[in-house]
């Protein structure tokens, strides 16, 4: 199921995961295997990630584990992960993908890996059932962006919808994700991505149509506009969308923004630095009383 002791590093650093953290993985992989319920749990969580592999929308919740566990605990998925590397791979290559493809999309492993420990100073996955996406056939990094292969929810169906796409709930869509340490968010890195996948999901997936990207992110926030100019790349990023209605049932989630610009979701804001434009546009912005909201925006394909 897992790779042998010697096997292992290899297998991790073709997933990016950071150097450092290889010598404690190898270490916590005989911890794994070693107790009958870690082998339970292993074999249970790699059963439900790889049932119905590809199927969109289907993703399963990967458990959180407590922390008295320590990095046995936060890194756990990691060998998850590692265990269903055979079998998103034999799907990679039935459907045709590249190499080179998969390789980025997997490395998504070890940049979340980098994430986790810029919030915390030590080692896990922020987000199990994020990268569980990764590992079963539903995500690809093409480029600067991230597509996934997802379906309408209830507000982006009716939005389409009203549009006169012949498109609603459930409808099949590409769900567009803005990873970190990838560079600036540049309009021509956006819009090669956006090329990349026209040509990709109907070339691997020639039986499922595409037809409108969504995109659920802080990065949508219209009162971003506020602070940066029109030039900018988060401003021209949002110009792609047509934002959707809220309908007025929106929550405030302030940490999620603090979390990707500051690398730490639970700073004071008081203390949150003014380095950069939008260090100043988010810090300043919650000083002041106000809340960011997720913004949900669509586009045609």
């Amino acid at each position: 199921m897992l790779p042998s002791a010697d096997a292992l590093p290899e297998v991790l650093l073709d997933l990016a995961v950071p150097h450092e953290d290889v010598n404690e993985l190898v270490a916590l992989r005989a911890r794994v295997l070693e107790h009958d319920d870690t082998r339970w749990l292993l074999d249970r969580c790699l059963d439900a990630l790889v049932r119905d592999m590809g199927e969109p929308g289907r993703q399963p919740r990967m458990p959180v584990l407590p922390e008295e566990l320590g990095e046995l605990g936060s890194c756990f998925p990691v060998f998850v992960f590692v265990a269903a590397l055979p079998h998103v791979r034999a799907y990679h290559r039935r459907h045709g993908i590249p190499d080179d493809t998969a390789r980025r999309t997997l490395a998504d492993l070890g940049r979340h890996l980098a994430v986790y420990r810029r919030g915390h100073d030590s080692r896990g996955v922020p987000v199990p059932s994020w990268n569980a996406l990764h590992f079963r056939g539903e995500l690809y990094q093409l480029g600067r962006l991230q597509f996934q292969r997802a379906r309408l929810g209830k507000r982006m169906g009716a939005a389409v919808a009203d549009a006169g796409l012949g498109l609603g709930p459930d409808d099949l869509c590409l769900s567009v994700h803005i990873p970190d340490f990838r560079g600036p968010l540049s309009p021509e890195a956006c819009a090669e991505s956006v090329d990349l996948a026209r040509e990709f999901f109907p070339r691997h997936f020639p039986d499922e149509r595409y037809e409108v990207a969504i995109c659920h992110s802080w990065l949508l926030d219209p009162q971003l506009r506020r602070y940066l100019p029109a030039d900018s790349n988060i401003v021209r990023f949002q110009d792609r969308f047509r934002l959707a209605e809220t309908y007025g049932d929106e929550q405030p989630d302030d940490t999620v923004p603090v979390g990707f610009v500051f690398g730490d979701r639970d700073l004071p804001v008081a203390e949150l630095p003014r380095r950069t434009r939008l260090e100043r546009a988010v810090g300043d912005h919650l000083r002041a009383g106000g809340h960011w909201y997720a913004g949900h925006g669509w586009f045609p394909l």
